[in-house]
């Protein structure tokens, strides 16, 4: 003979499993590591810094921008 069920037990069980596995995706997707972020956004810091430095003219000359 087979054991009972409880399927409201079973469907919750079946939703965790479900929400781990979409948020396993996601963090492959979208995580990045606070050291990755960082590098990231000082090399965008390093880069404009770089060709405001390199500009022909430079930011509000005669009130034009």
């Amino acid at each position: 003979m087979s054991s009972v069920v409880n399927l409201r037990l079973a469907r919750k069980r079946k939703a965790r499993a479900e929400k781990e596995r979409m948020a396993e995706e996601n963090r492959a997707l979208h995580g990045r590591t606070r050291a990755e972020k960082l590098s990231e956004r000082r090399q965008s810091e390093k880069s404009a810094a770089f060709v405001d430095g390199h500009r022909l003219e430079p930011k509000g000359r005669d009130g034009a921008s």
